[in-house]
């Protein structure tokens, strides 16, 4: 039987191994960042050059050897007058034109004022977190 012997650590002790992961991530997230703006850059330059290709031959789509160019078109959609949309929504019975996710502020702000009043369905789930800060800097 192999049993073993996990050291105990303290509380002090605990909150500076976090911190020091912490700041690793963040070291190596800073470093991805920097990298990956300058790979972004140079895709996008690629990009630029492959959507003139398309425009000049006036193609949705290119087969080469290295793989398939593929132009098409997205469409966003956003309001800058939200009363309005709400109300365009309600008039038309429209509420698939939202996303399914719940304002968690705003439904805790109801719930508070309206305890008696629980949506059919609605599941919450409450977890504990930990954070660490650093200690303050005595002047």
């Amino acid at each position: 039987m192999n049993i073993e012997v996990v050291e105990q650590k303290t509380a002090s002790e605990l909150a500076s191994e976090y911190l020091q992961y912490r700041d690793l991530r963040a070291k190596l997230k800073q470093v991805y960042e920097s990298k990956d703006a300058v790979l972004s850059a140079e895709m996008d330059a690629v990009t630029q050059q492959l959507m003139m290709l398309c425009n000049e031959q006036d193609a949705s789509s290119i087969r080469t050897e290295a793989g398939t160019i593929i132009r098409s078109t997205d469409t966003q959609y956003a309001t800058n007058d939200w009363d309005s949309m709400h109300s365009f929504i309600l008039q038309n019975n429209a509420p698939y034109l939202l996303q399914k996710r719940i304002n968690k502020s705003a439904m805790a702000e109801f719930l508070e004022q309206n305890p008696d009043q629980f949506p059919k369905g609605m599941n919450i789930v409450t977890e504990y977190k930990i954070s660490v800060r650093r200690p303050t800097k005595k002047s």
